[in-house]
């Protein structure tokens, strides 16, 4: 029964918040935020394990895998701009993930973090699935890693939108590279505001970005660590 209630309660609270954002499109009303906020403070208040949550949590967690295919069908519709513009994703994702590795790397040494945080956060900014994988792979908390993850995620769906309007980023390619590279899933349920394109090149950016970073992270931990 609480399998079922969490798993209905949740889409419905989904949903509900999704109309909020309809009528005030605020990033402080994303639904993704609103909905985790939400749930986490009705868990707290009426004493709900995490785990009795998660019985039918888990069911919705099955369906990550088909909308990550799904993406695939807008990214097929603008298959001509992506071969148009291949090499300057390409390179855009590259540098992209060595900037991410560089920053991560030197705010943390200079706050004097230890070696297990920063092996933590570097692959922060890499999809939560495979993120947690090089997280554990290099004796990083991928626990932990999952939460700086969605930390990546909400902060590009809050400033992406500001940035773009104060830099006057106006371009598809520019908007979906960015925000795919720099905060992933959540990201790109932002750049569904802006359209077909910038929805194709964010979901090809997450896909390319946790390839490319699956190779860099390790790369960078063994020669600056």
């Amino acid at each position: 029964m609480i399998a079922i209630s969490s798993f209905i309660g949740t889409i419905v609270l989904f949903l509900l918040m999704m109309k909020l954002h309809r009528k005030y499109p605020t990033p402080l009303l994303l639904p993704v935020l609103t909905t985790t906020t939400v749930i986490a403070v009705t868990l707290v208040l009426f004493h709900v394990p995490y785990d009795a949550y998660m019985k039918g949590g888990d069911w919705i967690s099955t369906f990550l895998g088909p909308a990550i295919v799904g993406l695939a069908y807008p990214l097929y519709n603008q298959r001509a701009l992506v071969f148009q513009y291949k090499l300057t994703i390409l390179c855009g994702l590259v540098i992209a993930m060595i900037a991410g590795l560089i920053s991560i790397f030197t705010l943390l040494k200079l706050g004097n973090a230890t070696e297990t945080y920063i092996l933590t956060a570097v692959p922060k900014s890499i999809t939560t699935p495979v993120a947690m994988e090089i997280s554990s792979s290099l004796g990083g908390i991928s626990a932990l890693t999952v939460v700086l993850v969605m930390i990546a995620g909400f902060t590009g769906a809050f400033l992406g939108p500001l940035i773009f309007k104060l830099c006057r980023i106006d371009t598809a390619i520019s908007r979906g590279l960015s925000i795919g590279a720099a905060s992933h899933g959540v990201g790109i349920s932002k750049l569904i505001e802006y359209g077909e394109e910038e929805v194709s090149i964010g979901s090809l950016s997450m896909g390319l970005s946790a390839v490319i970073g699956a190779f860099l992270c390790p790369l960078f931990v063994h020669l600056f660590m």
